[in-house]
């Protein structure tokens, strides 16, 4: 999937292990540049290591999984960057809800960037008839989260004050969306 800057590449096997086997093996799996910053604070290695497992179980899971951001390069030379990932935490549930995640590189922060992905797994999750509703949680203290959350037209539905978590959703029901 491409939006205006980015590139939203699908999670394989192949890269489940390149990320096991460090950046440069992810550089090249990809075909783009990969900061020494990588991987982003809350992609873990268990968050792979679930990814793999997910794909080797079905491997039609691929839509539904997650998601390398590549940042189009300014030139058209170079290649593109590695800025963070999103995706979608499983496949949707029988009730058609799905759930979002997302994690971007400090450098790339505050730039418009999460909005963008978190529109574009919108958009590509309501493209199923079957999914009615996509959830997003975050903390409270993360008001740069919030925000993404809020300029996309997710509503926040529960906050647990003793953790600080937040949970929204975006329903198929107030389709259209709004403009970022």
């Amino acid at each position: 999937m491409v939006t205006e800057r980015l590139q939203l590449v699908p999670a394989t096997i192949a890269l489940c292990d390149a990320e096991v086997r460090g950046a440069a093996f992810v550089a090249r799996t990809l075909g783009a540049t990969v900061p020494e910053s990588w991987p982003p604070p809350v992609f873990e290695p268990d968050d792979v290591a679930r990814v793999r497992q997910q794909l080797v179980a079905d491997p039609t899971a691929g839509r539904w999984t997650l998601y390398y951001l590549l940042r189009h390069s300014d030139s058209g030379a170079a290649a593109p960057a590695l800025i963070g990932i999103a995706g979608y935490i499983a496949p949707p549930t029988r009730d058609g809800i799905v759930e979002i995640g997302y994690a971007i590189l400090p450098q790339h922060q505050r730039q418009g960037l999460a909005t963008e992905a978190v529109d574009a797994l919108l958009d590509l999750a309501f493209a199923d008839a079957n999914v009615h509703v996509v959830v997003a949680t975050t903390y409270a203290a993360l008001l740069p989260s919030i925000r993404v959350l809020q300029k996309t037209g997710f509503i926040e539905t529960a906050y647990t004050p003793a953790t600080g978590l937040m949970r929204f959703e975006y329903r198929r029901s107030v389709l259209p969306r709004p403009a970022a």
